[in-house]
């Protein structure tokens, strides 16, 4: 369970990464929109651990990588943003959200299941 210390850090970094990624991430990404869906704060607030929502991108793959590789100038942009709210810019590690595909999943899923029609007829023998 995250301190209250942890859930407000959180969201700051969420905030700021949020719109780190909507303003420069033209620059770094071209046309690709990545949200900030979920951080994760390690307790001692030196790690973040970022979720990363790839909305129109077809090779979501090679889109972390190139997050990955940028991870420095954005940790900096970051740091020029909050640096004055806290101590220590934490060290950034990006993963993948993929809840959002794993929902039209499974909505997919349940859409295809055949599931028969109730025998009300049974009922009617009954009463």
């Amino acid at each position: 369970m995250e301190s209250k210390r942890q859930q407000k850090f959180s969201r700051l970094i969420q905030k700021e990464l949020g719109y780190i990624f909507q303003r420069d991430g033209k620059s770094y990404f071209s046309d690709n929109m990545i949200s900030v869906t979920k951080v994760d704060m390690s307790p001692d607030l030196s790690v973040a651990k970022v979720y990363l929502s790839l909305v129109i991108q077809r090779d979501k793959d090679k889109m972390m990588e190139l997050v990955d590789r940028k991870k420095s100038e954005i940790r900096k942009d970051l740091g020029n943003r909050i640096g004055k709210q806290v101590r220590r810019i934490p060290e950034l590690i990006f993963y993948l959200d993929d809840s959002a595909a794993y929902a039209d999943k499974m909505d997919q899923l349940f859409r295809n299941l055949d599931i028969p029609e109730e025998d009300n007829s049974d009922k009617d023998i009954e009463e």
